[in-house]
């Protein structure tokens, strides 16, 4: 056991945690936010996908106490709407109007993968920068390869993505 101090959605969070608890568990057991969801637990999925110092990382295979050991912020779905928490990230009001969920079981991973991902293009430089990306639908649908959604509402999440984009 360890005490840590967790930086969780702009809050400092004091815990007593096993140091082989997983991020995961500690987000959905330990703090009560189930938005990431617990789907392979061995990071094939991306369900538990959230954002830790705005990189996204799969909350299965991160242990909570290497997290806070580095000092890091983790953001989850549920810090997406701001710090009141009543405010929708624009991500997340382009996938109500697209549509891009439909059981909604991988959206929360969705959200942050796509958000996490749209830091790490922006971080590689914008175009007309000889090496910067550009986030063509093909683009985007390989940088969210690692999230996978059962019900196949891949058009509609590429298009949410895009419509943020542009």
């Amino acid at each position: 056991m360890e005490d840590i101090t967790l930086h969780v959605n702009g809050e400092g969070r004091r815990l007593t945690v096993d140091t082989r608890m997983s991020l995961l568990d500690l987000l959905r057991d330990g703090l009560g936010l189930t938005g990431a969801k617990a789907g392979c637990d061995r990071g094939h999925c991306g369900c538990c996908t959230v954002l830790v110092d705005g990189r996204r990382v799969y909350a299965c295979l991160t242990l909570a106490v290497a997290v806070a050991r580095a000092g890091a912020s983790v953001v989850t779905v549920e810090g997406l709407g701001g710090v009141s928490g009543t405010e929708l990230h624009p991500l997340q009001e382009a996938f109500v109007a697209r549509d891009a969920f439909q059981c909604g079981f991988c959206t929360p991973g969705q959200l942050c993968s796509a958000l996490g991902m749209l830091d790490e293009v922006s971080r590689a430089g914008v175009p007309p920068a000889p090496d910067a990306p550009v986030l063509t639908e093909t683009e985007i649908r390989e940088r969210m390869s690692g999230n996978l959604c059962r019900c196949g509402a891949y058009r509609n999440i590429v298009a949410a993505i895009m419509d943020v984009v542009t």
